[in-house]
C-alpha cells in the first residue's frame, strides 16, 4: 500500500508541473508531452493493477500458527508434542545428573549417546545443548578411581589411615577399609607394616554417615588422678 500511495503522489505531481507549463509550451511540444504522460498513465495503471493482486493474494493466504509450524517441524522428525516433551525431560535430567556427578561417567556417556542417536536432537531447541554443551560437562569430568591402594607403615592402624587427607579425612570412617581388605585383616586392631590394602571411594550415604558419626562424637571427660585431686 505504501508503494501504491508513492505512485499516485508521482502521477499528481507530474500533472500538476504539466499544467503549471502549460501556457509556455508550443503546440507540438504539448502533444508530445501528453503522449508521454499517457503512456506513464499505462504503465503506472499496470503497475496498480499488479499491485491490486498481489494485495488480494495475500488477504486469501492462510498464514500459519506457531503452532502449525511447529508441529509441522515436530513432525519432520517423525515425533509429536508428547515426544518432545518426554525428550525434554530426559534432557534435563540426564544434564542434572551430570552437574551431580551422579553415578560412573560412563554409564552418563551411554545414556547421552543415546539422546544424540534420537532425531528430535536435531531440533534447534535441543542440538547444541544436546550434542555440544553436554558432551563438554562430561568431558570436562575429571572421574576420581573406585579405590587407591595403600602400603602399611610401622605405627599405622585404621583409624589413622582413614584420617589421611587423601584417603577420608574422616577417621571414623575406618570401617570402610576393614570391609574392603577382610582377606588381610582378621583383627581390626591388629594390621602390620608393608600390608596393601585397598581404600575404595564412599559413597554419598556412607560420607553422609561417617560425617554425622565425626559431628556427634563426645569425648569422654578426662578422670583426674589422685596426683591432680592434691594440686
Amino acid at each position: 500500500m505504501k508503494k501504491l500511495f508513492l505512485i499516485l503522489f508521482g502521477l499528481m505531481i507530474c500533472l500538476s508541473a504539466v499544467s503549471f507549463a502549460q501556457e509556455e509550451l508550443t503546440k507540438e511540444e504539448w502533444q508530445n508531452e501528453m503522449t508521454r504522460l499517457t503512456d506513464q498513465k499505462a504503465s503506472l495503471s499496470t503497475e496498480l493493477d499488479a499491485i491490486k493482486a498481489d494485495v488480494t493474494k495475500l488477504r486469501n493466504t492462510k498464514v500459519q500458527t506457531v503452532e502449525d509450524c511447529m508441529d509441522e517441524l515436530y513432525a519432520m522428525v517423525g515425533a509429536n508434542k508428547a515426544d518432545i516433551e518426554a525428550y525434554r525431560k530426559q534432557v534435563a535430567e540426564l544434564n542434572g545428573k551430570i552437574m551431580r556427578k551422579e553415578g560412573t561417567k560412563a554409564d552418563l556417556q551411554a545414556e547421552l549417546d543415546a539422546l544424540k542417536k534420537n532425531k528430535i536432537s536435531a531440533l534447534p531447541e535441543f542440538f547444541d545443548k544436546v550434542h555440544n554443551q553436554m558432551q563438554r560437562s562430561l568431558d570436562a569430568w575429571v572421574e576420581a578411581p573406585k579405590e587407591i591402594m595403600y602400603t602399611v607403615v610401622k605405627g599405622d592402624c585404621l583409624w589413622n589411615i582413614a584420617k589421611k587427607k587423601e584417603h577420608y579425612a574422616n577417621p571414623f570412617a575406618w570401617p570402610k577399609i576393614y570391609q574392603a581388605n577382610r582377606d588381610q585383616i582378621k583383627n581390626p586392631d591388629l594390621i602390620y607394616p608393608k600390608q596393601i590394602f585397598k581404600i575404595p571411594n564412599l559413597t554419598e550415604e556412607e560420607k553422609a554417615k561417617y560425617d554425622k558419626l565425626r559431628a556427634n562424637y563426645k569425648p569422654a571427660p578426662v578422670t583426674p588422678t589422685k596426683q591432680d585431686e592434691v594440686k
